[in-house]
Order: C-alpha cells, then structure tokens, then sequence
C-alpha cells in the first residue's frame, strides 16, 4: 500500500493529467519515452561538465532549481506509468533492492562501482 503523501502526489498528477484530458496520450509506450526524454533533458544539464564544473554547477541555487525541476519530471512519468499499470511503486522499490542486495553483496561490492558479473 502506498503511503499517503505519495498517493496525494500520484492524485495531483492525474489530477492536472485529466483536466488537460491527456489520458489518452499516456499509454505505457509514450510514458517510457517521456520518462527517458525528461531523464536525457537532466542529464544534458552535467553534459561536458568535468568533477570539478559539476561540483561548481550544483552550488548554485538555479542551477539547482532546474536540476530539480527535471527530477520532478521524471519522477512524475515514472509515478505515472506505475499507476496506470497498477504497479505498487513502493513494493517494485523493496522488492527491487532485495534483488540489488543479492547482486551487489556488501562484502564483494563495497567501494567498488563494477558491475555485478563482474565482482
């Protein structure tokens, strides 16, 4: 069952989704899409920054506005699609992680960034 702030969220997303009557835009192959569109557009505010640019960027409040901004898009499509598939995110979250604990064992995983077939 998903906590109560996040359904109010999930609520006001359909609710801004349905007086715009955009429902029948959002079949699970546009959502993806979206979902992957508005997770290029946040990565194309790092694009060509180096560590230390990036660490720079990140100190200003703009900067971290729009960060901001484009996380809010995507995690409202990624609510989104959830919801229309009847997917319980929270559930999806723990059961995911369970998997990524078996994958990535502390012990062979800890400091390192390799993926699991390579641990």
């Amino acid at each position: 069952m998903i906590n109560k702030k996040l359904q109010n969220t999930i609520k006001k997303i359909q609710k801004f989704r349905d007086e715009r009557d955009w429902m029948q835009f959002h079949n699970p192959k546009d959502m993806a899409l979206a979902l992957s569109i508005e997770a290029s557009e946040l990565l194309e505010l790092f694009l060509w920054k180096n560590k230390q640019e990036v660490n720079e960027f990140v100190k200003n409040k703009k900067n971290i506005e729009e960060i901001s901004d484009e996380l809010a898009d995507v995690l409202t499509f990624a609510l989104e699609l959830a919801e229309n598939l009847e997917i319980d995110i929270e559930k999806a979250v723990e059961k995911k992680l369970i998997k990524n604990n078996k994958k990535y064992p502390v012990n062979k995983s800890k400091g390192k960034a390799d993926k699991y077939t390579k641990l």
